[in-house]
């Protein structure tokens, strides 16, 4: 079991997700206000696939999770969902690695946001990923929605 505290190098913080991030995780952030948030996680035995590296789900996660938040914050903290992901496997990631990405947001329109982010460890690249992440609109309050919250 990894030690949550040591895990992630030095400059890297514990991003807060629960959900299905919390059981696949601890997903680690490093923030620079010139760039995107990068996130990463270290490869622990409950990441391994049959042949003993990284499952490509994962890494398949991980470039999803970075690459959305990218999206939401590109979109100014408006809610975003991918409707469209692609996933290039370059090399495997070994076990006890700690794997990580950089999106980098291409376009940004007032619907639709376009990423892509490279996978590492350390200088090696092990995957890329791109995809397009639909702006949510705010939701319109119903009279129920209203009558709900009444009590």
């Amino acid at each position: 079991m990894i030690d949550r505290t040591d895990a992630a190098p030095e400059g890297w913080t514990l991003f807060e997700d629960q959900g299905f991030i919390d059981l696949v995780g601890p997903l680690y952030e490093r923030r620079d206000p010139a760039a995107p948030r990068a996130f990463g996680f270290r490869a622990g035995q409950k990441h391994a696939n049959l042949v003993g590296v990284v499952q490509g789900g994962m890494l398949m996660t991980l470039a999803d999770r970075a690459l959305g938040v990218a999206a939401w914050d590109a979109a100014g903290g408006r809610p975003c969902v991918t409707v469209q992901f692609d996933m290039q496997f370059l090399t495997a990631a070994p076990l006890g690695s700690f794997v990580f990405v950089e999106p980098e947001v291409l376009r940004l329109t007032s619907s639709i946001v376009f990423l892509r982010g490279t996978l590492r460890v350390g200088r090696r690249n092990v995957a890329s990923a791109a995809g397009l992440w639909k702006i949510l609109k705010p939701r319109a309050t119903s009279r129920s929605d209203d009558a709900a919250g009444e009590s």
